[in-house]
């Protein structure tokens, strides 16, 4: 086991993708690290064809673009663009109020006054997610939604859940990029090396790592073949225990932060389906952390230990968007069984 990365000095790593992202949730293949150099986009203009979703609260927006119109394809092709203004960093705040800051007055009334201001260069970055080439796929994840909730039984996952999600072409190849070190091995915070019981833990791209409040990071597991939380058997005791104990250690000795200001949970239904746990900070109200959603990894650990067969046999409810096929063949079959 080894604590692979290098002390966190708070400086902004450059990162790719989700919002709901590929969060280290849901990255295409494709292989490279960040680095300091000037880089480009991977693509000339972007003609904004539509606002997929955008958050006034969260101050992020999805825009779906054509690229590459003029490479002679007149066409084009699909890119999606993720534009969110990055929090505060508490230690370069005051940067922002000293010798003359560029103002512009909104209005003013006794002792209260509102401003526009215009901060430099270095304190006024922009994360920038691409997804590019972009799918319909794509396009429609991004895309603000309905939800419904729906409740999915042990048979319901084996006779409609899995069969539907094996007919999808769903590519992890980004997930072994990074377990076999092809690409963000310079994030990786901690890694347990054994292939059945080891995992890889990196801060999610969600986080950009300036500042606590909102810290994430995922523990991603070196064995193969764990699609979700409905595959895990006491078999799996040993490597959920080391990624609880390791990771908030390692969170520990990294960011001085203790167990007890963590929440540590899996997803269901996961973004990707590869077994991986989030790591979040307790105050931070991370998308997916509510109770349709989150299962808390030590009560995932107590279940199996009560009952070997918990995951198999447990009706679980989660939320699926109001397009999602998979919506409409768990109502057809419930509605058949009615």
């Amino acid at each position: 086991m080894a604590d692979t990365a290098p002390q966190l000095k708070r400086k902004r790593e450059p990162e790719a993708e989700e919002a709901e992202t590929p969060s280290t949730d849901e990255k295409e293949a494709g292989v490279g690290n960040g680095a300091s150099a000037p880089v480009r986009l991977p693509f000339s203009g972007f003609r904004v064809q539509k606002v997929l979703r955008e958050s006034a609260r969260d101050k992020i927006i999805f825009l779906h673009g054509k690229v590459n119109e003029d490479s002679g394809d007149t066409h084009g092709e699909d890119a999606v663009v993720i534009l969110e203004k990055t929090p505060f960093q508490v230690e370069h705040v005051a940067q922002l109020l000293t010798g003359s800051p560029e103002l512009k007055l909104q209005f003013s009334n006794d002792i209260y006054s509102t401003y526009n201001l215009f901060p430099p260069r270095h304190l006024s970055d922009i994360k920038t997610t691409v997804v590019y080439p972009a799918t319909e796929k794509h396009l429609q994840k991004y895309m603000r939604q309905d939800l419904r909730l729906i409740r999915e039984t042990g048979d319901d996952y084996r006779s409609i859940t899995l069969p539907h999600l094996e007919s999808q072409s769903l590519s992890i190849q980004w997930v072994y990029n990074i377990l076999d070190k092809k690409a963000e091995a310079d994030r990786i915070v901690f890694e347990n090396p054994d292939p059945s019981d080891g995992f890889v833990l990196i801060p999610d791209l969600k986080w950009n790592q300036q500042q606590l409040d909102d810290l994430y990071l995922i523990a991603i597991c070196h064995r193969r073949g764990i699609k979700s939380l409905r595959d895990l058997t006491p078999e799996h005791l040993p490597l959920l225990r080391n990624i609880l104990r390791e990771g908030q250690e390692a969170i520990q000795k990294r960011y001085q932060v203790t167990g007890d200001r963590l929440r540590v949970y899996l997803h269901y239904l996961p973004s990707y389906y590869h077994l991986h746990v989030h790591f979040t900070a307790l105050g931070f109200e991370a998308p997916g952390s509510g109770v349709e959603r989150a299962h808390l990894l030590a009560e995932v650990i107590e279940n199996l230990e009560c009952d070997p067969k918990h995951y198999q046999q447990r009706t679980l409810t989660f939320a699926l968007r109001t397009d999602d096929p998979l919506l409409q063949l768990l109502q057809g079959s419930q509605r058949e069984g009615n």
